[in-house]
């Protein structure tokens, strides 16, 4: 059932191309078939304390990372020619063109939509469109702020509103929701 990837980034500080960790999570027949995981040092080094304290993340914690240049090739391999959700897309979508930007990169070609959209549509009563659907609706714990756990809880929610309507196909899926998919 569906076949599409998660993603998710979290900035070391209130820039937006200075993205600290980011997550892919592959969905193949509604099943976790692969994961990309990666913290990456930003520029200087430089953290702010919000950034700790949310994130867990030290100086030492990515002492050894790549920048974000050195970890695009395997990660545009999980974008190219995707369906990508992330849940606000608009964020997320924004730091990627952001980075790649910065470092004079191009993007592979894929599609995006946002979970909040399928979350809205599909259970309207909820507050929080991912901490409510996940934590709340579908019973699932997670860390928020921890990317690949963002992005696990992300992949949760398309799949299963896929399985609430009874489609096994996420252009259907989009389409019954009337959920855009913005290509990148």
């Amino acid at each position: 059932m569906m076949d599409f990837a998660a993603i998710d980034f979290e900035t070391a500080t209130a820039q937006r191309d200075s993205a600290c960790s980011v997550a892919v999570v592959e969905i193949r027949g509604g099943k976790i078939a692969d994961s990309y995981y990666t913290l990456i040092q930003p520029p200087g080094n430089k953290y702010l304390s919000f950034n700790t304290k949310i994130h867990g993340l030290t100086a030492r914690d990515t002492a050894d990372a790549p920048d974000f240049a050195g970890i695009w090739p395997e990660l545009a391999e999980h974008l190219a020619d995707r369906i990508v959700v992330a849940h606000n897309a608009q964020f997320d979508m924004g730091v990627l063109r952001a980075c790649l930007r910065h470092n004079g990169l191009a993007a592979p070609s894929f599609a995006y939509c946002d979970t909040v959209a399928i979350a809205r549509k599909c259970w309207p009563s909820l507050a929080n469109h991912k901490l409510d659907t996940v934590g709340g609706y579908l019973h699932l714990q997670f860390r928020h702020h921890d990317a690949l756990e963002d992005a696990k809880a992300c992949a949760a929610i398309p799949v299963c509103a896929g399985r609430e309507l009874g489609t096994d196909d996420f252009d259907v899926l989009t389409h019954d929701l009337g959920v855009r998919v913005k290509p990148f």
